[in-house]
């Protein structure tokens, strides 16, 4: 199964009321019409996978502050063509930018869809949204795309990201 195949799948199965059920037809309308939606060199947009990082134990999130964007958010970026579904991208981005190994994620598909613009010319990012459970004494590390990396606790999140990073927390936390 391609990657494009998987994510349909997945979006398919993810089944919201709201802005999230309309997100998810527009990112299934995406791929009908975009062979290549799955890709950066899609113009009209692209999918990305992104995780945000949980310690539940100790009520806390790891975030990355970004290098281009200078901006704290949740682990994650472009599929690459060694991605077998978009949970393996999703996973791997928050691998790779968090430096913590035995990640898993949190079991039940994304916990939610966020469409946000980037500079031309690429456009969108309609990026699907997972969380990832730390494991215990996990050490973090700086990734070549990060500023830094950081603990917050829960309640720190909203003072420190913007609103897409604690619509993420909130649908991380009711999931967990």
């Amino acid at each position: 199964m391609s990657l494009h195949d998987d994510a349909i799948l997945v979006l398919k199965a993810y089944e919201r009321d709201g802005e999230q059920g309309e997100l998810r037809t527009a990112y299934l309308d995406h791929l009908a019409a975009h062979p290549d939606g799955m890709w950066k060199a899609c113009e009209a947009g692209h999918i990305t996978a992104s995780a945000l990082v949980v310690d539940p134990s100790r009520g806390r999130v790891l975030l990355t502050l970004h290098k281009k964007l200078r901006m704290w958010l949740q682990m994650g970026g472009h599929c690459e063509p060694g991605d077998a579904t978009l949970a393996a991208a999703a996973l791997r981005e928050a691998t790779e930018e968090s430096g913590i190994e035995g990640l898993t994620l949190l079991p039940g598909g994304p916990v939610t869809l966020d469409r946000h613009p980037i500079p031309a010319p690429c456009n969108w990012h309609l990026d699907v949204q997972y969380a990832a459970l730390a494991p215990p004494g996990a050490v973090e590390a700086i990734s070549d795309e990060s500023l830094d990396v950081r603990w917050f606790a829960y309640d720190e999140v909203a003072g420190v990201a913007d609103a897409s990073v604690v619509r993420l927390l909130e649908a991380t936390r009711a999931a967990l």
